[in-house]
Protein backbone atom coordinates (compact mmCIF):
# COMPACT_ATOMS: atom_id res chain seq x y z
CA UNK A 1 0.00 0.00 0.00
CA UNK A 2 1.61 3.43 -1.18
CA UNK A 3 1.29 6.05 1.75
CA UNK A 4 2.07 9.19 0.32
CA UNK A 5 2.20 13.02 1.80
CA UNK A 6 -0.57 15.71 0.72
CA UNK A 7 1.42 18.95 0.29
CA UNK A 8 -1.65 21.09 0.52
CA UNK A 9 -0.44 22.65 3.49
CA UNK A 10 2.69 23.81 1.70
CA UNK A 11 1.66 25.35 -1.60
CA UNK A 12 3.55 28.16 -0.91
CA UNK A 13 6.95 26.10 0.28
CA UNK A 14 10.31 25.48 -1.79
CA UNK A 15 9.97 21.57 -3.00
CA UNK A 16 13.25 21.18 -0.41
CA UNK A 17 11.00 19.37 1.93
CA UNK A 18 10.20 16.56 -0.20
CA UNK A 19 13.49 14.85 -0.43
CA UNK A 20 12.71 14.09 3.27
CA UNK A 21 9.51 11.94 2.95
CA UNK A 22 10.95 8.65 2.33
CA UNK A 23 12.99 8.69 5.68
CA UNK A 24 9.66 10.02 7.39
CA UNK A 25 8.09 6.80 5.96
CA UNK A 26 5.77 7.96 2.74
CA UNK A 27 6.48 6.28 -0.14
CA UNK A 28 4.87 8.76 -2.25
CA UNK A 29 3.83 12.11 -2.70
CA UNK A 30 0.66 14.34 -3.89
CA UNK A 31 1.61 17.36 -5.83
CA UNK A 32 -1.29 19.76 -5.06
CA UNK A 33 -1.22 22.38 -8.09
CA UNK A 34 -1.84 25.33 -6.51
CA UNK A 35 0.34 28.26 -5.36
CA UNK A 36 4.03 28.23 -5.32
CA UNK A 37 3.69 24.09 -6.84
CA UNK A 38 1.32 25.14 -9.47
CA UNK A 39 3.12 23.15 -12.57
CA UNK A 40 5.28 25.05 -14.65
CA UNK A 41 8.65 24.99 -16.16
CA UNK A 42 9.97 26.06 -13.02
CA UNK A 43 8.15 23.54 -10.70
CA UNK A 44 8.31 20.86 -13.03
CA UNK A 45 12.13 20.45 -13.44
CA UNK A 46 12.35 20.92 -9.16
CA UNK A 47 9.73 17.44 -9.51
CA UNK A 48 11.79 15.72 -11.99
CA UNK A 49 15.08 16.13 -10.09
CA UNK A 50 12.82 14.68 -7.10
CA UNK A 51 12.11 11.68 -8.94
CA UNK A 52 15.22 11.22 -10.52
CA UNK A 53 16.52 11.59 -6.62
CA UNK A 54 14.17 9.35 -4.52
CA UNK A 55 12.01 6.30 -5.13
CA UNK A 56 8.71 8.40 -4.66
CA UNK A 57 5.57 7.11 -6.36
CA UNK A 58 3.50 10.87 -7.65
CA UNK A 59 0.18 11.40 -7.70
CA UNK A 60 -1.40 15.08 -8.48
CA UNK A 61 -4.00 16.72 -7.36
CA UNK A 62 -5.57 18.98 -10.12
CA UNK A 63 -6.07 22.92 -9.59
CA UNK A 64 -9.45 24.01 -7.66
CA UNK A 65 -8.99 27.52 -6.27
CA UNK A 66 -11.19 30.26 -8.68
CA UNK A 67 -12.45 27.10 -10.66
CA UNK A 68 -16.30 25.57 -11.44
CA UNK A 69 -16.57 22.80 -13.54
CA UNK A 70 -20.56 23.34 -12.68
CA UNK A 71 -20.49 26.99 -13.95
CA UNK A 72 -23.38 28.12 -15.74
CA UNK A 73 -20.70 30.99 -17.34
CA UNK A 74 -19.82 29.18 -20.42
CA UNK A 75 -16.72 30.93 -21.04
CA UNK A 76 -15.62 30.39 -17.19
CA UNK A 77 -16.49 26.47 -17.98
CA UNK A 78 -14.51 26.21 -20.66
CA UNK A 79 -11.44 27.88 -18.86
CA UNK A 80 -11.34 25.71 -15.90
CA UNK A 81 -11.24 22.64 -18.25
CA UNK A 82 -7.80 23.71 -20.44
CA UNK A 83 -6.90 24.67 -17.31
CA UNK A 84 -7.33 21.46 -15.67
CA UNK A 85 -6.56 19.35 -18.86
CA UNK A 86 -3.20 21.20 -19.29
CA UNK A 87 -2.30 20.56 -15.81
CA UNK A 88 -3.46 16.81 -16.41
CA UNK A 89 -0.80 17.07 -19.51
CA UNK A 90 2.40 18.69 -17.79
CA UNK A 91 2.03 15.77 -15.26
CA UNK A 92 1.07 12.94 -17.78
CA UNK A 93 5.20 11.96 -17.38
CA UNK A 94 5.19 11.19 -14.32
CA UNK A 95 1.52 10.38 -12.79
CA UNK A 96 -1.15 7.94 -13.24
CA UNK A 97 -3.92 9.14 -10.71
CA UNK A 98 -5.04 12.95 -10.38
CA UNK A 99 -7.88 13.85 -8.24
CA UNK A 100 -10.01 16.61 -9.33
CA UNK A 101 -13.16 18.33 -7.34
CA UNK A 102 -16.82 18.56 -8.63
CA UNK A 103 -17.99 21.94 -9.11
CA UNK A 104 -20.07 24.03 -7.11
CA UNK A 105 -23.56 25.81 -7.78
CA UNK A 106 -23.03 29.90 -8.75
CA UNK A 107 -25.86 32.19 -7.99
CA UNK A 108 -27.29 30.97 -11.42
CA UNK A 109 -26.70 27.43 -10.92
CA UNK A 110 -29.00 27.65 -7.51
CA UNK A 111 -31.81 28.92 -9.81
CA UNK A 112 -30.68 25.80 -12.44
CA UNK A 113 -29.60 23.12 -10.37
CA UNK A 114 -30.20 20.68 -12.98
CA UNK A 115 -28.39 22.63 -15.71
CA UNK A 116 -25.65 23.26 -13.08
CA UNK A 117 -25.42 19.21 -12.62
CA UNK A 118 -25.34 18.55 -16.08
CA UNK A 119 -22.47 21.03 -16.78
CA UNK A 120 -20.06 19.31 -13.70
CA UNK A 121 -21.00 16.06 -15.52
CA UNK A 122 -20.17 17.18 -18.91
CA UNK A 123 -17.21 18.90 -17.66
CA UNK A 124 -15.52 15.92 -15.81
CA UNK A 125 -16.27 13.56 -18.69
CA UNK A 126 -14.35 15.93 -20.84
CA UNK A 127 -11.57 15.58 -17.90
CA UNK A 128 -11.43 12.00 -18.19
CA UNK A 129 -11.35 11.18 -21.84
CA UNK A 130 -8.38 13.82 -21.98
CA UNK A 131 -6.86 11.81 -19.13
CA UNK A 132 -8.00 8.37 -20.53
CA UNK A 133 -5.38 9.30 -23.84
CA UNK A 134 -2.59 9.64 -21.45
CA UNK A 135 -3.37 6.65 -19.17
CA UNK A 136 -4.14 8.70 -16.05
CA UNK A 137 -7.15 7.69 -13.61
CA UNK A 138 -9.33 9.74 -12.35
CA UNK A 139 -10.27 10.55 -8.75
CA UNK A 140 -13.42 12.61 -8.30
CA UNK A 141 -13.32 14.04 -4.31
CA UNK A 142 -16.36 14.03 -2.15
CA UNK A 143 -16.37 17.24 -0.75
CA UNK A 144 -16.23 19.11 2.44
CA UNK A 145 -19.40 20.35 4.47
CA UNK A 146 -20.04 23.86 2.46
CA UNK A 147 -23.60 25.23 1.13
CA UNK A 148 -23.73 24.66 -2.74
CA UNK A 149 -20.70 22.95 -3.36
CA UNK A 150 -21.44 19.16 -5.45
CA UNK A 151 -20.28 15.54 -3.94
CA UNK A 152 -20.98 16.09 -0.39
CA UNK A 153 -22.95 12.67 0.48
CA UNK A 154 -22.02 8.74 -0.72
CA UNK A 155 -24.88 8.54 -2.79
CA UNK A 156 -24.25 11.89 -4.53
CA UNK A 157 -20.78 11.17 -5.39
CA UNK A 158 -21.72 7.48 -6.06
CA UNK A 159 -24.48 8.82 -8.45
CA UNK A 160 -21.97 11.56 -10.11
CA UNK A 161 -19.16 8.80 -10.61
CA UNK A 162 -21.76 6.60 -12.53
CA UNK A 163 -23.35 9.24 -14.74
CA UNK A 164 -19.69 9.88 -16.26
CA UNK A 165 -19.81 6.10 -17.91
CA UNK A 166 -16.19 6.06 -17.81
CA UNK A 167 -13.67 3.24 -17.13
CA UNK A 168 -10.78 5.21 -15.84
CA UNK A 169 -12.80 7.11 -12.79
CA UNK A 170 -13.45 6.49 -9.35
CA UNK A 171 -13.78 8.00 -5.96
CA UNK A 172 -10.96 9.74 -3.90
CA UNK A 173 -12.71 9.08 -0.46
CA UNK A 174 -11.07 12.00 2.12
CA UNK A 175 -12.39 11.02 5.30
CA UNK A 176 -11.82 14.42 6.76
CA UNK A 177 -14.30 15.48 4.62
CA UNK A 178 -17.04 13.01 5.32
CA UNK A 179 -16.43 13.65 9.00
CA UNK A 180 -17.17 17.18 8.54
CA UNK A 181 -20.52 16.04 6.71
CA UNK A 182 -20.72 13.37 9.79
CA UNK A 183 -20.93 11.10 7.20
CA UNK A 184 -18.13 8.47 7.77
CA UNK A 185 -19.55 5.22 8.67
CA UNK A 186 -22.44 6.23 5.31
CA UNK A 187 -18.65 6.60 3.30
CA UNK A 188 -17.12 3.60 4.41
CA UNK A 189 -20.71 1.36 4.21
CA UNK A 190 -20.01 1.43 -0.04
CA UNK A 191 -16.05 1.42 -0.95
CA UNK A 192 -16.71 -0.07 -4.09
CA UNK A 193 -15.95 2.77 -6.39
CA UNK A 194 -12.96 3.85 -4.09
CA UNK A 195 -9.51 4.14 -5.72
CA UNK A 196 -7.73 6.76 -3.67
CA UNK A 197 -8.08 7.55 0.05
CA UNK A 198 -7.54 11.16 2.11
CA UNK A 199 -6.51 10.75 5.56
CA UNK A 200 -7.06 13.64 7.78
CA UNK A 201 -8.60 14.51 11.21
CA UNK A 202 -11.15 16.80 12.21
CA UNK A 203 -13.50 17.70 14.90
CA UNK A 204 -16.04 17.05 12.43
CA UNK A 205 -16.95 21.45 12.15
CA UNK A 206 -14.07 22.32 9.61
CA UNK A 207 -11.51 21.35 7.20
CA UNK A 208 -8.78 21.77 9.58
CA UNK A 209 -6.85 18.70 7.68
CA UNK A 210 -5.29 17.98 11.20
CA UNK A 211 -2.60 14.78 11.68
CA UNK A 212 -4.57 11.53 12.50
CA UNK A 213 -5.31 11.63 16.39
CA UNK A 214 -5.03 15.26 16.96
CA UNK A 215 -8.77 15.10 17.85
CA UNK A 216 -8.81 15.51 22.09
CA UNK A 217 -11.80 14.62 23.87
CA UNK A 218 -11.57 14.38 28.20
CA UNK A 219 -7.61 14.36 27.73
CA UNK A 220 -7.67 11.47 25.62
CA UNK A 221 -6.68 11.28 22.05
CA UNK A 222 -9.03 10.09 19.52
CA UNK A 223 -8.48 8.92 15.86
CA UNK A 224 -11.72 10.02 14.41
CA UNK A 225 -11.40 8.78 10.74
Amino acid sequence: MEVSFSSLALVNNPFDWAYDLEELGFSGWEVVSEGKQQLNDSTLSEIKNIIETTDLTLTLHLPFSDLNLASLNHPIWKETIRQLCKCLDRASDFVDLAVVHPGHLSPLGMQLPEMGWRQNIEGLQEICDFADDRSIRIGVENMVNMQFILGKHPGEISGMIESLERENVGMTLDMGHANTNGMVNEFLADLSKVIHVHLHDNKGKSDEHLELGKVISNGKMLSRN
